[in-house]
């Protein structure tokens, strides 16, 4: 006995909506079809809602082991399946640091308990994240990682870069970086280094902190031939850079945030409320549309929340003292449909592609794809749902988020990983 999903809304070819019947049998996609014989199956009437791909995100952070009080497991998985993503990508800045074999198995085992996403941990490129000396890459590969970062801080050594993207493309991994260079950062700054920074007197983080790193990165992925994949892209700077670097041939991809689509510096409130501070920060009005125009036509591949749960008592602290970071993942399809999709920016395609097939595909996951034979990762999604985004209902721990109040259509109602319903709403 199997499960089919009727009166399904999936995007064809041509970019349009049409009704299809899926049948799921043990746990996989077996059939689409305009019209299926239910006998014998359990039939989920879809009731004209919009299905997709689970999605796909490369970016989060669950903070466990280390930081419970922020996020688990099952509390950020719970959130992943709320939001609709069915494969997440967690990242090593926890404590202990994902640099051993123990540490990957731990999460994994805690993935598996909660019983919800899909939860792959990325491992650190070096021990505690301190960019003195490389993890074992071969021994975290085997227990289970399925990439390299250290994401949280940028690897400040060339050389040590330039031996871990050699190392990784000799066991065909990926190395994915936060790309931030401390020599230009100015100790306790919170915003990009523009307007708002200098009319509240205020040390900022400039753009060409990301961007030098990017453009060094870019030629270290050169000369090893390794996969490379910037993380949370901000720069227009740094757009510029992955460009000219795929024109040149080189194994380069990126991503960008919601918050960096939507938001510009000028929109931080003048109370500089911390849930608007997150690194990279919010930057300029020429930046973000840099972003919008660099997804459009490629250059940016994917989008990903990074995912940053803190306590409301860390977010309290002030702009200064507060942790960088916001949540994402149980508001980035309303936001990115309601804000990008209805206004014409991206077409429905664009979007679900760049949250579900093209992610997995460039980083060689077998996830992110509704066709016949794949993983049955589905979320269905009521396009015509409209309400507010309130903090107070997340599954996340983390309530910090600059989004609260913003009304948004297109929400998630059921997920389903691997043919098992893990979201319900």
């Amino acid at each position: 006995m199997g499960i089919i999903l009727t009166n399904g809304k999936l995007l064809n070819q041509a970019g349009s909506l049409e009704t299809k019947e899926i049948l799921i049998e043990e746990g996989t996609i077996s059939r689409i079809a305009d019209q299926l014989d239910h006998t014998g199956h359990e039939v989920i009437d879809l009731q004209g809602k919009f299905l997709s791909a689970g999605f796909v995100d490369v970016h989060v952070h669950l903070r466990e082991p280390g930081f419970e009080a922020k996020e688990t497991i099952a509390t950020g998985a719970a959130a992943a399946v709320r939001g609709g993503f069915t494969t997440i990508a967690c990242m090593p800045n926890t404590r202990p640091s994902i640099d051993s074999v123990e540490t990957v198995t731990y999460i994994l085992q805690k993935a598996k308990e909660a019983g919800l996403a899909r939860v792959i941990p990325y491992g650190a490129i070096t021990v505690r994240q301190l960019g003195k000396e490389l993890t074992d890459f071969a021994a975290l590969k085997e227990a289970g990682i399925f990439a390299l970062t250290d994401d949280g801080v940028g690897v400040q050594s060339s050389q040590m870069m330039k031996q871990a993207m050699k190392r990784a493309q000799e066991l065909g991994l990926s190395v994915v970086a936060h790309c931030e260079d401390d020599d230009l950062l100015i100790p306790g700054s919170a915003l990009h280094d523009g307007v708002v920074a200098a009319r509240h007197g205020l040390p900022g983080i400039p753009s060409e902190s990301e961007s030098i790193h990017v453009g060094r990165d870019i030629l270290l992925a050169e000369q090893t031939g390794v996969h490379y994949h910037v993380c949370h892209i901000s720069a227009k700077e740094s757009v510029r850079l992955v460009r000219d670097g795929k024109r040149a041939g080189v194994n380069v991809t990126t991503e960008v945030t919601p918050h960096h689509l939507l938001l510009c510096e000028e929109d931080i409130p003048d109370s500089l409320d911390a849930n608007w501070k997150m690194n990279p920060p919010l930057r300029s009005r020429e930046d973000r549309a840099a972003l919008i125009a660099g997804l459009k036509d490629g250059t940016i591949d994917i989008i990903a929340t990074d995912h940053a749960p803190h306590t409301a008592e860390e977010k309290a602290n002030g702009l200064a003292r507060a942790p960088f970071g916001i949540v994402g993942l149980e508001t980035a399809f309303p936001l990115l449909y309601t804000h990008l999709v209805l206004t014409g920016e991206l077409t429905l395609v664009e979007l679900v592609e760049k949250m579900t097939r093209k992610p997995a595909e460039i980083f060689g996951l077998p996830y992110g794809r509704l066709e016949e034979g794949a993983p049955a990762d589905l979320t269905v999604i009521d396009l015509d749902e409209e309400k507010e985004i309130d903090p107070a209902a997340f599954a996340s721990k983390g309530k910090n988020t600059p989004f609260a109040g913003w009304r948004c259509k297109g929400w998630p109602t059921l997920t389903m990983t691997a043919g098992k319903i893990v979201y319900q709403g």
